[in-house]
C-alpha cells in the first residue's frame, strides 16, 4: 500500500488530489456535535495543501436516498474544516455537476474544496457495478491523484471508496495508515492479557466479532443493551430490557465456546433499571433502581451497568496489556445512565495497557463525557470498519489501495 509520504515525495504541486475523507459527523440541525472525524483528516489535508496540491475533499454524511437532502448537507462540515485549517475552504453544492467542476477548476495551488454529500448521487452506493463505475468515472475526471483517508467507510464497496482508486494513482492517507497499524496490534502479536469490552444495543451487530475474538481475547466484558440477551440466555429475568430472542441460541453457543477455550466471558452482576426510557432531549431526572442482574423486575428495563459491575469490570481491565472497547455500557446520552460508560472509560485511562476505543458511539461518549483523547492509546474513527477488520474480513476500501 503506497503511503502519502511516498506520494508527496513524487511531487503533488499543482495536481488535483481527491481525498476520500470521512466527514460523517453527528449534527443537531446544522450544528456539529462532535468534530472528531473532521480533525482526524487534518494531517492529510494539511500535508497535501502545504505541498501545493489542489485538494478536493469528498465524503458521505448520513443515509440520504441517493438524492439531495438538505438535512444531510456537508456544508457544516466544510465550514468546520475551514475553521480548523485556518483557511477558506470552497464548497461545491453538488458532487460531479456544474458546481463541482467549477469549484475544482477554480482551486489554486495549496487550496482546498469540499464536494457535496457523495450519497446524493445513487451511483455512490449502487450494487450495480456499471452504475457505480460510471459515477467513479465522473469523480475521476475531477482529479489527478487519489488519497484514501476515510477509514470509517473502507468496509463499504462504494464508488468513491472502491472503484475510484482503480482509476487514479492512489495512496493511503495518514489516518488510514494509523488505523491499520493499530488494528494490527489487536490481531497480530497481541500483548496479553487482552481484554475486550463490548457494549451497544444489539448483540446481532457483534456476533461475528465475538465469534472471532473467542479465539483471540483473554476476557470479554459484555455491557449495553446486548447484555440482556446474554442474561436471558443464562435463564435470568430481564423484564422489558432490550432483548433479541432469536439470538439466544447463538449466544448460548458462544458462552459454551468461551468456557471451552478458556476465555473469561463476564456479564453484569447489577444494573440500573427503570420503568420508562429516559428523555434524551430534556435530560429530565430519571427514576431508577439498582437491582441484581438476575432479578430485574418484570416491568423494568436495564439502562446501565450498576456500581458493582463497574468495579468488577475495572478490576478485569486493571492488569490488561491490551484493551479494545467498542460500544457504550448504557444510555450514556442521559446523565443518570452515563456512569457505567464513564467508569469504563476511566478504567482505560487508569490502565497501563495499550487502549483502543473502537469508533462510533464509544468515541462520541469519550468526548461527550469530557475525557482527554490523548489519555487513550487510539480512538478509532470507524466502528463498523474496526469490527469487520477484527472479524478477519477483507475491507474493500483497503483492498483498493493495495498496489
Amino acid at each position: 500500500m503506497k503511503t502519502i509520504d511516498e506520494l508527496l515525495a513524487e511531487g503533488v504541486s499543482g495536481k488535483r488530489v481527491f481525498v476520500r475523507a470521512d466527514l460523517n459527523v453527528p449534527l443537531d440541525g446544522t450544528a456539529i456535535t462532535d468534530d472528531g472525524r473532521i480533525r482526524a483528516v487534518l494531517p492529510t489535508v494539511k500535508a497535501l495543501a502545504g505541498a501545493g496540491a489542489r485538494v478536493v475533499v469528498a465524503s458521505h454524511l448520513g443515509r440520504p436516498k441517493g438524492a439531495p437532502d438538505p438535512a444531510f448537507s456537508l456544508a457544516p462540515a466544510a465550514a468546520r474544516l475551514g475553521e480548523l485549517l485556518g483557511a477558506e475552504v470552497a464548497f461545491a453544492t453538488d458532487t460531479v455537476g456544474e458546481s463541482a467542476r467549477a469549484t475544482v477548476a477554480g482551486l489554486g495551488d495549496g487550496e482546498v474544496a469540499v464536494l457535496e454529500n457523495l450519497r446524493f448521487n445513487p451511483g455512490e452506493t449502487s450494487k450495480d457495478d456499471a452504475e457505480r463505475g460510471a459515477f467513479a468515472d465522473e469523480l475521476a475526471s475531477l482529479a489527478d491523484l487519489y488519497v484514501g483517508d476515510g477509514f470509517g467507510a473502507v468496509h463499504r464497496k462504494h464508488a468513491s471508496v472502491y472503484d475510484l482508486p482503480a482509476r487514479l494513482p492512489h495512496a493511503a492517507g495518514y489516518l488510514i495508515a494509523a488505523e491499520v497499524a493499530v488494528l494490527k496490534k489487536l490481531t497480530e502479536d497481541v500483548r496479553r492479557p487482552y481484554v475486550v469490552v463490548l457494549g451497544g444495543a444489539k448483540v446481532s451487530d457483534k456476533l461475528a466479532v465475538i465469534d472471532s475474538l473467542l479465539g483471540k481475547a483473554d476476557r470479554l466484558l459484555i455491557g449495553g443493551g446486548m447484555a440482556y440477551t446474554f442474561l436471558k440466555a443464562k435463564g435470568h429475568e430481564v423484564g422489558i430490557s432490550l432483548l433479541q430472542e432469536d439470538q439466544i441460541p447463538a449466544v448460548k453457543e458462544y458462552m459454551e465456546r468461551a468456557e471451552k477455550n478458556g476465555v473469561e466471558l463476564v456479564l453484569p452482576v447489577d444494573v440500573l433499571a427503570s420503568g420508562e426510557f429516559p428523555d434524551l432531549k430534556t435530560k429530565a431526572p430519571a427514576e431508577c433502581i439498582t437491582v441484581d442482574a438476575d432479578e430485574i423486575p418484570a416491568d423494568k428495563e436495564g439502562l446501565d451497568i450498576g456500581p458493582r459491575t463497574r468495579e468488577l469490570y475495572a478490576s478485569k481491565i486493571a492488569d490488561a496489556a491490551t484493551v479494545f472497547w467498542n460500544g457504550p455500557l448504557g444510555v450514556f446520552e442521559h446523565p443518570d445512565y452515563a456512569g457505567g460508560t464513564r467508569d469504563i472509560a476511566q478504567a482505560l485511562v487508569d490502565s497501563k495497557a495499550f487502549t483502543v476505543v473502537g469508533g462510533g458511539d464509544s468515541a462520541a461518549a469519550v468526548r461527550t463525557l469530557g475525557f482527554d483523547e490523548n489519555a487513550f492509546g487510539h480512538i478509532s474513527t470507524g466502528g463498523g470498519a474496526s469490527l469487520e477488520y477484527l472479524e478477519g474480513k477483507t475491507l474493500p476500501g483497503l483492498a483498493a489501495l493495495e498496489d
